[in-house]
């Protein structure tokens, strides 16, 4: 089992990590916040340039049929960068669902390669994990799944999100819901995503803390030099590398058990980077001008979707449990 990226998933890593850094990704986040979605589908279209959005759609339906630990690195520099947009819905969920079920139906065949080319963007609720749906205003496509159907959704009441760049969205029965044997992998997928998404959020909050340390002095030294402050991220560096490993052998295993312990460790140690953060910048880390909510922000909601950890510490025991027969 590979636990870490390859050679040409580091490489693929850096061309998305270099490729947004000049996107302006920041006023793209702004702009969504504020209703206008055309620079975020701009950047989702460049994103569709370099294979992201086709990583989980099969070749015939114009993807590229990659593997889940290809997924996880796309996933990653999109936490990384903070995108507006339903990242885990768009690239794992809804194709997964629309692959399972025949071209004709809710027009797979149409639908998937346009997601496939970045030509349209998709959400999903799929309650008790999924309530809302996630930036439904900005998807050209609404599912709605229940238990092992699915089916086309209608927009009802929004609810506004501690991620300004996040609206959740009622829906409801729009047509008929279809059987899909592919719900609960569907879920999986996404939270495989999510978790992803979550350590690269983690990752960029470290860089941002570490970098603050370093040029931000007090008592005439950098605040980097003392012990407490080192110590402090020295123990949000070591949480994100103990969840990568967990994420690619979830990626690998795909198995319940794997899947629900790399959401819990992304969550935590996300979490865990998000408050040292806070308390290496101090009262600037609260502002909106400073930059920093992008990811304070995204990584409390992100924590608490695809399954709270609450939820996922759950499903980690009781397959101990079964595996245990203790059942």
């Amino acid at each position: 089992m590979r636990l870490v990226p390859s050679p040409e998933q580091a490489g693929f890593a850096a061309t998305l990590h270099d490729m947004l850094s000049a996107a302006g990704v920041p006023a793209v986040a702004d702009s969504w916040a504020d209703g206008d979605y055309a620079p975020g589908r701009r950047l989702w279209s460049r994103l569709a340039d370099l294979g992201v959005t086709a990583l989980a759609i099969p070749a015939r339906r114009g993807g590229l049929e990659a593997t889940p630990a290809d997924l996880v690195i796309a996933a990653e520099e999109l936490g990384h960068h903070a995108v507006p947009g339903p990242a885990a819905e768009t690239l794992a969920a809804v194709p997964t669902l629309l692959a399972a079920l025949g071209a004709a139906t809710l027009d797979a065949g149409r639908l998937l390669p346009a997601l496939a080319a970045g030509q349209a963007l998709a959400t999903l609720a799929a309650p008790p994990w999924l309530p809302f749906a996630a930036d439904a205003c900005a998807a050209d496509l609404v599912l709605l799944a229940d238990r092992d159907t699915v089916g086309p959704a209608r927009i009802g009441a929004a609810h506004s999100s501690m991620d300004r760049t996040r609206r959740l969205y009622e829906v409801s029965p729009a047509g008929p819901m279809d059987s899909c044997p592919a719900v609960d992998r569907a879920l999986d997928l996404g939270a495989l995503v999510c978790s992803a998404q979550l350590l690269g959020a983690g990752r960029a909050l470290l860089e941002a803390s570490v970098e603050h340390a370093r040029t931000r002095v007090q008592f005439g030294r950098p605040i980097g030099s003392f012990q407490a402050v080192q110590q402090r991220l020295a123990d949000v560096a070591v949480g994100l590398e103990f969840a990568r490993p967990l994420v690619h052998a979830a990626a690998v295993t795909l198995s319940t058990r794997d899947l629900s312990a790399a959401k819990v460790a992304c969550s935590d140690a996300a979490g865990r980077a998000a408050r040292a953060a806070l308390q290496v910048h101090g009262a600037i880390g609260y502002t909106q001008e400073h930059g920093l909510g992008r990811w304070l922000t995204k990584v409390r909601v992100l924590s608490l979707s695809w399954g709270t950890p609450a939820e996922h510490r759950a499903r980690v025991m009781a397959e101990l449990t079964k595996e245990a027969g203790w059942n």
